[in-house]
């Protein structure tokens, strides 16, 4: 596993595992297996752990890093240096230590309701001229499909999701939207996303969820996480507005 794997610092308290250059499965297997033991069995003095397409990023305390390795001689090297080389040593042994990529991801399965009509899907039409389609292929193509959730960003909860169709893809748009409502579902290049709060924005924007992706009261804020399935499923804009009163 630890063939073709690249380490190197991120500013002063951070250090970035990448696993490959191609955003695919394998790769992203590699990256959840790895942040998975992370979680399971901290690193002593680590802050944070972000999974991305391809890598893993370890934000840590430098002095706790050291602090916790000055009775153990195996690091003892790297600690008479820095507390990056001390963390790079322990995770390399981490590493080397995983197994090859035989654990399957354990995911869950989620059904996200779009409703693909008038005002929430601005963009749609736009998306089936593009790629020569009628918009009701495109409605099919976009709830058809099973979508990964490679990571988290851009906003709290928003979900980078791979896995669509190549038949749906669209460029960006030239000119960002100032203001994109939470919920809306779009589409960027290759990939989908649901915005999980209202923002600047400029996916193509397909549709609109009435979920909410982002509950900073909630113990777990965000409906979604990195190695969910995602699929969705075409509702009424009644359906919408109903599906809306119940979380009110």
């Amino acid at each position: 596993m630890k063939n073709n794997i690249e380490f190197y610092p991120l500013g002063e308290k951070a250090i970035v595992v990448k696993f490959g250059s191609e955003v695919n499965e394998n790769t992203y297997e590699l990256v959840w297996n790895f942040s998975r033991s992370l979680e399971q069995n901290p690193i002593y003095g680590t802050i944070e752990i972000v999974p991305t397409f391809t890598t893993v990023t370890i934000y840590y305390d430098p002095l706790t890093v050291m602090k916790s390795t000055q009775s153990d001689h195996k690091y003892s090297n790297q600690y008479s240096q820095s507390a990056y080389k001390t963390i790079l040593a322990i995770i390399q042994n981490r590493i080397s230590k995983m197994k090859k990529t035989s654990t399957n991801i354990e995911y869950r399965s989620i059904k996200i309701p779009v409703c693909y009509e008038g005002e929430f899907a601005p963009d749609l039409e736009y998306v089936a001229k593009y790629n020569q389609l009628s918009t009701e292929e495109v409605i099919q193509i976009h709830s058809e499909g099973e979508y990964l959730v490679y990571m988290l960003g851009f906003a709290p909860g928003f979900p980078y999701m791979g896995g669509m169709s190549n038949k749906i893809a669209t460029p960006r748009r030239n000119e960002p939207r100032a203001l994109v409502s939470a919920g809306s579902v779009g589409i960027a290049g290759g990939q989908t996303g649901i915005y999980s709060l209202n923002s600047p924005g400029g996916w193509q924007i397909i549709g609109r969820t009435p979920l909410k992706l982002f509950q900073p009261e909630n113990e777990s804020p965000t409906l979604l996480q990195a190695g969910d399935r995602i699929q969705f499923y075409s509702i009424s804009t009644e359906e919408y507005t109903v599906f809306e009163e119940k979380q009110k």
